[in-house]
C-alpha cells in the first residue's frame, strides 16, 4: 500500500476548537514505561511488563498562542485535534488526530535574528486517536 502524503498547507489544528494560528509543527510520541523479566540464572529476559502510557508533544508557533499561555497558567486540560488533508479536493484522503485530555507542561520562548518570534508548547495527552 502506498503513502499518503498529507499537505500542512491544507491541514488545521485546533485547540478546544479553535484554530492555532501560525502554527509551524507539531510533534508527538507515545512512551510506555517497560520492566524487563529477568531469567534466572540467565542474562536474558523471558517476558517483559508495561505500565503507563503517556503521550508527549510539541506544538511550535510563530509568535504566540494566547490561549495555551492561559492554559499553562491555569493547569487546565484541553484537547487537541489536527485535521490532516492531502488537498483541498472533497475526495482527497483525510485523517483525523485527536488528543484528549491535555496539559500544557511548559513553554520556550526564542527570537530569531531575523526578527522572527517562536514559542514552544511541551504538552501530555492522556491519548491519542487517529481515525
Amino acid at each position: 500500500m502506498a503513502a499518503t502524503v498529507f499537505s500542512a498547507n491544507r491541514s488545521n489544528v485546533l485547540v478546544d476548537g479553535e484554530v492555532v494560528e501560525g502554527l509551524q509543527s507539531l510533534a508527538y510520541r507515545i512512551v510506555t514505561e517497560r520492566e524487563d523479566i529477568r531469567a534466572i540464572g540467565s542474562g536474558e529476559r523471558v517476558t517483559v511488563n508495561f505500565g503507563l502510557r503517556v503521550v508527549q508533544g510539541e506544538m511550535t508557533v510563530r509568535s504566540a498562542h494566547y490561549k495555551l499561555d492561559s492554559l499553562l497558567d491555569k493547569q487546565a486540560q484541553f484537547q487537541i485535534v489536527a485535521n490532516l488533508k492531502k488537498d483541498e479536493s472533497a475526495n482527497s484522503a483525510k485523517r483525523v488526530v485527536s488528543f484528549d485530555e491535555c496539559f500544557v507542561e511548559s513553554k520556550d520562548f526564542s527570537i530569531g535574528a531575523g526578527g522572527t518570534v517562536v514559542t514552544t508548547y511541551v504538552f501530555t495527552a492522556t491519548r491519542v486517536r487517529e481515525e
